[in-house]
């Protein structure tokens, strides 16, 4: 058996991709796009020669785009076999697909503009929405902790990662020559006590682990701190009665943040104000995160019973922004109220309207409740810009700011070594992948220590014999 890294190695935190070969056998875990690197356009652009043409059958994680961002491509080549995945992630990943078949068509459009100016030949989008459709239709969904044939002498299981709604780690079982040789993909691991998703659940067996290390060097803050700290940024911002945007990320943040508002109304802990969703894909989103709670975490299910916290978000006079005009009309809106909207990183979206519109007015707050990369005008925000330019015009920065690093929702140091431990035995193969290279050393270390484990750090495009 072997297994080739085809992302998120060799330092790479996205673009997760593996194939697992047997003699008989070929399937591929996850399918990801590459992001935020150099060359990513064409680190994307799956070559002829490695088209996957003899895979059976693709095995999803979950939704995120770093791991579902090239399924169409396959699509483009008259992929045949299925799609592995549960429910939620199905449901999820078609939305996610969805939305970059459409950001594409657009940058598509801007980018061929220049490229006309030029004198250069266009360029095409990834994939588009028809590619899009054809790679859902291919979609299979499989139920948690039942193992199910993938290909031939191979066997699948789904393990709740906690990390997102429909999120698994998968439990591969290949069979040949009579042996059994079990390989467990992590995917991107949750933290525990969120009360949005379940958390991970333990897995007691594996020969091999391929483990996610996006956080392998540090620890986040506690999550019970966090909302403290959050709860008083919000009673403060209320109390200057201005608006209080949150740049946020459209599936699973805006979900939580809307969540925990809700439950602090009803306790009392913050006066009601109106939040507004202002992001289709998020209001989708929460629309399938209602759809499936049986994947919600306990604590949450059981606020629930009591009345549903839907009810306090229309005491609120809270709504959902779906169209250009509804987000417009928020302009407005006086009086306290906060706004979530995309994108997380104030890189494009409606967040940059609402920015233009208010982070000049001292009474606004500004919240930020995610990473922010280099370069993003929230990275410029939260290093304390004061002042930032949005569409070509300058505006002045005069809104305070907070950033809340613990709403993470990848597992900190401690939780991945929590997770691998039921698994380590002195005969357990360990690889790092999906982090850079200082978490992926950090967690080596600390595995090395806790379990006298020497984990392998495979490069990119490397090929391991199992």
């Amino acid at each position: 058996m072997r297994v080739h890294v085809f992302g998120a190695g060799g330092g790479e935190v996205t673009g997760s991709a593996y194939v697992v070969e047997s003699g008989k056998s070929k399937v591929l875990i996850d399918c990801g796009l590459f992001q935020g690197v150099p060359n990513a356009d064409q680190m994307n652009r799956i070559s002829e020669r490695f088209t996957f043409r003899n895979i059976e059958n693709v095995l999803l994680t979950h939704a995120h785009l770093d791991h579902t961002g090239r399924l169409p491509i396959l699509a483009q080549r008259k992929f045949t076999g299925s799609v592995f995945c549960t429910e939620a992630t199905a449901a999820l990943t078609g939305l996610i697909l969805r939305d970059s078949a459409k950001i594409q068509a657009g940058d598509v459009i801007r980018v061929n503009r220049r490229r006309q100016r030029e004198g250069k030949p266009p360029v095409e989008p990834l994939y588009s929405q028809q590619n899009v459709e054809e790679i859902g239709a291919r979609f299979r969904s499989v139920p948690y902790d039942k193992a199910i044939e993938v290909a031939p002498g191979m066997e699948g299981r789904w393990i709740e990662a906690g990390h997102l709604l429909g999120s698994a780690s998968i439990q591969l079982t290949v069979i040949e020559q009579g042996k059994r040789k079990t390989v467990v993909f992590s995917g991107d691991l949750g933290r525990t006590g969120v009360p949005l998703t379940r958390s991970a659940a333990s897995i007691e067996h594996a020969d091999a682990v391929f483990l996610e290390s996006t956080y392998g060097d540090r620890e986040h803050r506690s999550f019970k701190e966090t909302v403290g700290e959050f709860v008083e940024v919000v009673r403060a911002a209320s109390d200057r009665g201005g608006k209080i945007l949150v740049p946020t990320f459209a599936v699973g943040r805006a979900q939580l943040l809307a969540v925990l508002l809700a439950y602090f109304f009803r306790k009392g802990s913050v006066k009601p104000f109106p939040i507004y969703l202002d992001s289709p894909m998020a209001v989708e989103a929460s629309k399938l995160y209602l759809k499936y709670p049986e994947l919600w975490h306990d604590a949450l299910k059981e606020v629930v019973r009591e009345r549903p916290l839907r009810q306090e978000l229309q005491k609120s006079k809270s709504k959902l922004c779906v169209t250009p005009k509804e987000s417009q009309a928020l302009n407005e809106v006086r009086g306290t109220c906060m706004i979530l909207a995309g994108a997380g990183m104030c890189n494009a979206g409606r967040i940059l309207h609402h920015l233009r519109n208010n982070a000049w007015k001292p009474e606004t707050s500004l919240v930020f409740v995610g990473y922010q990369g280099r370069g993003t005008i929230g990275r410029r925000l939260v290093d304390g810009a004061k002042e930032i330019r949005i569409f070509g015009e300058k505006v002045a920065v005069n809104a305070s700011i907070h950033s809340l690093g613990g709403f993470s929702a990848h597992a900190g140091q401690s939780e991945l070594l929590n997770w691998l431990q039921p698994m380590a035995s002195k005969n357990l193969r360990v690889f790092l992948t999906h982090g850079e290279d200082r978490s992926r050393e950090a967690l080596s270390e600390c595995i090395q220590k806790h379990f006298r484990i020497k984990p392998e750090l495979p490069k990119g495009r490397e090929t391991i014999e199992l």
